[in-house]
């Protein structure tokens, strides 16, 4: 490959094995070839072009032995090769070759083929030089009436594209398009066409709708979208047009188009704040978003929704149609999912949030009917939070709530599970007022004159769930956080009581170690049919308390054999989980103390911390005794003896601790969560000032000329165009595009160069500022970049002539290959007019690209930590 000292269009990689034909190959092939050898040629010069190879005299050749080929696929490659050749000499001036090929235009233009005259009109879009245009207007024109479709929509282009860049070639092109326009019957040429006019005649445009106005919605999509657009247009710059299109707008939102819809929806909430037009546009939204199928489009819509709610005004209005966001949970996709949760929490009302519930009740009962699959438990996993969070705003719904959610223990889906204790315990602490009566409505199927005999305490209806659930969870963390809330409001002597004899009965028969070594001796000898043997492969071993635990070689294969017939408890031990262990002798000890506040007989006090300490005991000796798949730790060790010391000395200032702080320390924490959700809300709504101290106030009746339901002041608007709506008080440079410039040369350097470094996950957007600071004329002023590291240019950066003291913009955009620390550095080459020294060269100064750059912010709850943690298993992984 050459120097590629051309402007490089495109790089195109060819195989690697393939040797780069000469010039004088390629023009063997395009004089003496058949159809296909001069196919093949043309696409390799078309690629040597691209690749900026200088070919200068391949242009006569393509001329004599290619252009008077009829082939179409020659004809579109003509199309392609005439776009990237050079047609200028150096000094400017059109090459004499052009004239041929002028005329072979004028030929193609006329041709009766339409796709030939057509794909010959879109070509005409992309030239640039007028003296090759000129000669063609009035072949053009007369494609206007061609009689397909194709040809004239691409004529209407071709006119607008040529009227754009050069309107003295054909200055009556609006009024051309215009007449075009009202005998057009074509649903894409009247597009185009009235596309045209919205660029060119904006006058011309809008005497054309008010004569249709009334017959838009028979109109294609096509245009109903051209025609959104030009209503978008007119009534921001005229807010005095908007009485006159609303209509218009309100009619587009029943299009059959889903685009039409959409735009129109946009457009018809920036035109008006009248509550009957917010409600229709998000109507409208929710249609869209419970209609379409793809994803990404219930997204996007769902984000426009969302974004409605901004004002207090428009949230108002939205929060009567909570119910009806809801039906996007029909949605399959998790994060439309989501989001809709989110948006419906922020539009519940007290109005609602009974309807709300129970909408999310029977969402709840389907995540059970359906095929468990990964995004199953995560959905229940936020209809858990959501109601979670709808019972900490109106307590009064969270005895409906409770018993709904209490089904989750028992679920695989060890989050879900784990969000319904949090949510109980906070319930429980928070709302306690709430929670004595059980409500009359949650006892539909009761006699009305058994009410005042069946109203149950909730409180107590939560412990005996939890308690007949117990056996069932199938979660150490779960198990965990169920026993904590036991242990703390199990407050009645029938409830400690229970909760004792339901941990001892998933416990199994105590002690553990000895029935543990009963079972396995038995079962060997079954067996094997020989006790002898089995007591042969007997070891002793020396536990930690100095007694002798007898360990049999089939006690590894008895008791994978027989792990799911153990209790639940005892199961979770002997896989080595004594965490849960510290956990179930710090309950025990809380049912102590409450036990003996409760009884007054010394006996029985005496009697139940004894089996307490048993059971404590029972599990210390299991975790010393070496049949557990993992050792016990210190930390649980240490934990667990000391609460046999607790219970064994009961001083009123321990059962102070164990009774009273730790609910205190459970209240501290709940109140300092709560303080810091009402901070957060405070902030986001001192973010949003919806009046200022000094601002006018604007009573719309009184204004001449509008429409009453804009709130939209004339001289604010009007003030806010001439300043292009910018704000330049309180620029935060950490957070604008300031901070991301760079300064690339000096600023006594002949050229004075700097980049905005844009930097996303997959490439480099560098934005260079170059500044002629002389007062010569620089010609070929080239901005050559190369990088070090995982990163490549995707594109040279094309060639600039700039004036004395003029400046220009170059954009390059470089490839990441992987997220690491790279290098960006070059340098700017460049000629001056009329000198004969050699080019050149300013160095620039390098860009680091830091991988802290690619890095992007994310938030997580405890919860959410908690269980990454415990996933990533990182105790595991540490060396000892």
């Amino acid at each position: 490959m050459g120097t590629q000292e051309q402007p490089c269009y495109t790089l195109i990689q060819g195989p690697a094995d393939t040797e780069q034909p000469s010039e004088m190959q390629l023009k063997q092939d395009l004089e003496n070839g058949d159809i296909p050898v001069k196919t093949a040629a043309l696409k390799k010069v078309i690629q040597l072009i691209l690749n900026g190879e200088r070919l200068p005299g391949i242009l006569m050749t393509v001329i004599r032995f290619v252009m008077p080929l009829e082939d179409h696929t020659i004809k579109k490659l003509l199309l392609v090769f005439w776009e990237i050749v050079p047609k200028t000499t150096p000094d400017g001036k059109l090459l004499q070759e052009m004239i041929l090929v002028c005329d072979a235009y004028r030929k193609d233009l006329s041709h009766p083929n339409e796709f030939i005259r057509g794909s010959t009109l879109r070509f005409l879009c992309k030239l640039k030089e007028p003296e090759l245009l000129e000669p063609l207007m009035p072949t053009i024109r007369t494609c206007l009436e061609h009689r397909h479709s194709y040809v004239r929509r691409n004529a209407v282009l071709a006119i607008f594209t040529i009227y754009k860049n050069f309107d003295f070639l054909i200055p009556d092109a609006p009024e051309l398009i215009s007449n075009f326009l009202e005998g057009e019957q074509d649903m894409s040429c009247k597009r185009n066409a009235f596309m045209m006019l919205i660029h060119a005649d904006q006058e011309r445009a809008l005497t054309y709708l008010s004569t249709c106005i009334d017959q838009v919605n028979s109109f294609g999509d096509i245009l109903q979208l051209v025609i959104v657009e030009l209503i978008y247009k007119v009534c921001h710059a005229n807010p005095g047009e908007r009485a006159r299109f609303i209509r218009c707008i309100y009619n587009l939102l029943n299009s059959n188009s889903p685009a039409v819809r959409y735009e129109a929806a946009g457009t018809l909430v920036t035109l008006s704040s009248a509550p009957t037009a917010i409600k229709a546009a998000a109507n409208c939204y929710i249609e869209l978003i419970v209609k379409e199928s793809d994803n990404n489009v219930k997204l996007i819509v769902l984000d426009r929704l969302v974004a409605l709610k901004d004002s207090p005004q428009q949230e108002k209005i939205l929060q009567e149609l909570a119910m009806d966001v809801l039906r996007i949970l029909s949605t399959p996709d998790l994060e439309v999912r989501k989001k809709t949760l989110n948006l419906a929490l922020e539009l519940v009302t007290l109005r609602s949030v009974n309807e709300m519930v129970e909408v999310l009740k029977k969402e709840v009962g389907k995540t059970h009917n359906i095929v468990e699959h990964e995004d199953t438990g995560k959905y229940r996993q936020l209809l858990v939070r959501t109601l979670h969070t709808i019972s900490m705003k109106f307590p009064e719904v969270a005895a409906n709530v409770i018993p709904i959610l209490m089904d989750f223990l028992s679920d695989n889906n060890e989050l879900a599970a784990t969000d319904v204790l949090v949510f109980v315990r906070e319930a429980i602490q928070r709302f306690e007022s709430h929670f004595m009566i059980m409500p009359e409505k949650l006892m539909p199927n009761w006699e009305v004159h058994q009410l005042p005999t069946r109203k149950l305490v909730l409180r107590s209806q939560i412990i005996e769930r939890l308690l007949s659930a117990l056996p069932t969870i199938c979660s150490v963390t779960v198990q965990c956080h169920t026993l904590w809330i036991l242990g703390e409001y199990a407050s009645t002597a029938v409830e400690v009581l229970g909760v004792v004899s339901a941990v001892r009965g998933s416990l199994g028969e105590l002690p553990i170690v000895e029935d543990e070594m009963r079972k396995a001796a038995g079962e060997a000898s079954e067996e094997d049919g020989s006790g002898d043997r089995a007591n042969q492969q007997q070891q002793q071993k020396v536990t930690a308390d100095g007694t002798y635990a007898s360990q049999s070689a089939f006690s590894t294969t008895t008791s994978s054999r027989k792990a799911d017939d153990r209790p639940p408890l005892r199961k979770y031990l002997l896989e080595g989980n004594f965490y849960l262990g510290a956990v179930i002798a710090n309950t025990l000890v809380k049912l102590a103390f409450r036990h003996t506040s409760l009884e007054s007989d010394p006996s029985k006090q005496n009697s139940f911390c004894a089996e307490v300490m048993l059971v404590i005991s029972s599990i210390v000796h299991l975790g010393k005794s070496g049949l557990p798949q993992k050792s016990m730790t210190d930390d649980d060790y240490d934990r667990m003896m000391l609460c046999l010391q607790v219970v064994s000395e009961r001083t009123p200032s321990l059962a102070s601790v164990f009774t009273e702080q730790c609910r205190s320390a459970l209240s501290h924490m709940l109140t300092a969560k709560a303080e810091e959700e009402e901070a957060l809300r405070r902030d986001r709504k001192a973010s949003k000032v919806i009046e200022h101290v000094d601002d006018h106030i604007a009573f719309t009746h009184l204004t001449k000329g509008s429409d009453p339901s804009s709130t939209d002041d004339m001289f604010d608007l009007s003030m806010s165009m001439a300043v292009s709506g910018g704000k330049k008080e309180g620029i935060d440079l950490s957070t604008s595009k300031l901070s991301k410039v760079t300064q690339l040369t000096g600023f006594s350097d002949p050229v004075y160069a700097e980049a905005y470094v844009h930097i996303n996950q997959y490439d480099i957007v560098l934005d260079v500022l170059i500044v002629n600071q002389t007062a010569d004329t620089l010609q070929n002023c080239t901005l050559e970049l190369a990088t070090l590291g995982d990163l490549k240019l995707v594109e040279k950066p094309q060639p600039v002539v700039l004036a004395p003291h003029d400046f220009c913009n170059i954009k390059a955009n470089v490839k990441v290959a992987s997220t690491e620390n790279g290098f960006i550095f070059g340098n700017i080459v460049y000629d001056v007019k009329g000198s004969t020294s050699d080019r050149n060269v300013v160095i620039l100064n390098d860009i680091h690209v830091d991988i802290m750059d690619y890095i992007v912010p994310a938030s997580c709850t405890d919860l959410e930590f908690r269980q990454m943690w415990l996933e990533f298993e990182w105790e595991n992984k540490v060396s000892s």
